[in-house]
């Protein structure tokens, strides 16, 4: 059974959160850690306090910044502030901004514990090997300093996890972040945060599959080329035989498995409230600081790396040259490395692999999740033919093809259909606008079938910007057009096929108001729907690069249907 500290904890993290004085040094580690090996020290040349640093913030304060939505302000304070390794306030700070992400509302005290017998059939530590879920890598079991209890703790959690989410197919990551909460909180602490963690739906940060896997690492390579192109060429060119994806696949254990325990607590801080675009920025700054090393450093000459960089980059990261304050500063020094950069190149990078039959055969070869063979299931098929007045099978599994990999793994459910709800904008909006992502059909008078996958909720059009205006256009690149008769095409957004900026005309994927919808835009709209859901026209727009929807250009519309995921 978890483990409580005794006491106000919060009181005590505040007090404790910023210095370490005559209190036990490992007062701020759960019962099982064992703390020998931790140093708690800095083991750096580091120049002396002078008195006059700012103190460190409190756990409350942090609090009260979240409750207020200040999220901006919490993540400076969290990359700024290099509270000791052994800080109470991480058993505090960590389940508050994991619990941010939290979707699922039936995380009740006690939910954790009720699994557990209902998957162990006690809640009694076993004292034998638990067998792992399929999607851990048995290779990357990283205990860090947990003692053999806190390994089979850690153990128990990865399991009810697998339980409770059964859609988790490969998830190497999973087990080294488990590890890690629990240094500083009870084993149902950890198991909520990570629930919070796989389950969140703005920002990604524990990959579930093995597509996501693999579009990750290609996604930081591709970012590595740009960013920190010396690093990259360099080494390259020592090894003109080395593929760099051999490389990349191993980025993330640079990090996990790699870096000292003090740089990868202070890198969770942040991890814990940005998602794994801390992650990305770290890879960068370990690769230009181990190629400054490899030109100043015999130990990392050519000679002695180009046979196995991998290996030698998780030997340098071992012993980094850096402190973990400046690791961090010069990850959050990288310009240019926004969300909507790093989406744009994550989406491209799905989006190609899925038209590659998710792998070429020259790599390492991805076991099949059973969402990359993205064929619609026996029940998805049946839930669509029952409620459909435009698709066939045959025009279902085309459509299926299309989708993003991961909404494969849903059932769809119609939200809404013209011939049951009646020709309303408004009833529209209110069946459909809090679900993301739909998927939008119509067929018209000619029998023409069109529509488009929309990829964020209509209910944006009321969002407003810093001057409380109205966003026109809302929306992301993964949306994209389709036609299923008497064309069957799929026009994904232009921004797919590189990185240069392509304006903003490129970039409008979705517009609504009480008197229209419209899909795509620049020089035309790609669909455009009156509020009477009875008329539409199509043009070609810069957008998605189409030609109209249909031939004639105007249509009206005998059927639409608006279909959600169930389960998202």
């Amino acid at each position: 059974m978890p483990y409580h500290r005794g006491g106000d904890a919060s009181s005590q993290a505040d007090k404790l959160s910023g210095i370490v004085e005559e209190s036990d040094l490992y007062e701020g580690f759960a019962p099982h850690v064992e703390t020998s090996g931790i140093k708690t020290l800095d083991f750096y040349n580091l120049p002396k306090p002078t008195g006059k640093e700012p103190a460190l913030r409190s756990y409350t304060e942090i609090q009260q910044l979240l409750q207020q939505g200040k999220k901006r302000d919490v993540k400076n304070i969290l990359r700024e502030n290099s509270w000791p390794i052994n800080s109470p306030i991480r058993s505090q700070l960590w389940p508050m901004l994991c619990g941010q992400h939290q979707t699922k509302e039936h995380m009740l005290d006690g939910f954790y514990w009720e699994m557990v017998h209902q998957v162990f059939g006690t809640t009694e530590l076993s004292e034998k090997p638990i067998m792992l879920p399929a999607f851990v890598d048995a290779t990357h079991c990283l205990p860090y300093h947990l003692t053999s209890t806190g390994r089979a703790v850690a153990d128990r959690i990865v399991n009810v996890l697998g339980y409770d989410c059964p859609d988790i197919t490969y998830s190497p990551v999973l087990y080294p972040i488990t590890s890690i909460l629990l240094h500083f909180m009870s084993e149902e602490e950890a198991y909520v945060c990570l629930a919070g963690l796989v389950g969140s739906k703005e920002k990604v940060f524990i990959n579930q599959t093995k597509l996501q896997h693999e579009v990750t690492w290609k996604t930081v390579m591709q970012i590595a080329k740009k960013h920190t192109k010396s690093a990259t060429s360099y080494f390259q060119r020592i090894c003109p035989g080395l593929k760099l994806e051999r490389v990349f696949m191993d980025w993330c254990w640079w990090i996990l498995a790699g870096l000292p325990f003090q740089h990868l607590v202070r890198i969770m801080d942040c991890y814990f409230h940005e998602g794994i675009k801390v992650l990305y920025r770290v890879a960068l700054v370990i690769l230009n600081l181990f190629h400054k090393e490899c030109q100043s450093n015999n130990e990392w000459s050519p000679d002695n790396i180009k046979n196995d960089i991998g290996n030698a980059l998780i030997k340098f990261c071992k012993k980094i040259p850096v402190s973990p304050a400046k690791l961090l500063h010069a990850a959050f020094s990288i310009r240019g490395l926004s969300t909507q950069y790093i989406s744009r190149i994550f989406i491209k990078t799905e989006m190609l692999l899925k038209s590659r039959s998710v792998l070429t055969s020259g790599s390492k070869q991805l076991i099949k999740s059973r969402s990359s063979d993205n064929l619609p299931t026996s029940q998805s098929q049946v839930n669509i033919q029952m409620m459909s007045h435009t698709l066939t099978i045959r025009e279902l599994f085309t459509l299926w093809s299309w989708l993003p990999v991961r909404i494969t793994m849903y059932q769809p459910v119609l939200l809404y259909t013209t011939e049951e709800h009646g020709c309303s904008l408004t009833t529209f909006y209110v069946r459909v606008e809090q679900h993301e992502p739909t998927l939008l059909m119509i067929k018209t008078c000619n029998n023409e079938v069109f529509g488009a996958y929309c990829s964020s909720r209509w209910f944006e059009r009321n969002v407003k910007d810093d001057k409380g205006q109205r966003q026109a256009y809302f929306g992301t690149g993964e949306t994209f057009l389709f036609s299923l008769y008497p064309e069957r095409a799929k026009y994904p957004w232009v921004g797919i096929e590189g990185d240069k900026d392509l304006g903003h005309s490129s970039e409008l994927f979705m517009a609504a108001d009480s008197k229209m919808i419209t899909i795509g835009g620049g020089e035309g709209q790609a669909i455009w729907m009156d509020e009477n859901i009875r008329f539409g026209k199509t043009d070609s727009c810069k957008t998605f690069n189409n030609p109209p929807l249909c031939p004639s250009g105007d249509f009206e519309i005998r059927v639409l249907e608006v279909y959600g995921f169930v389960g998202i």
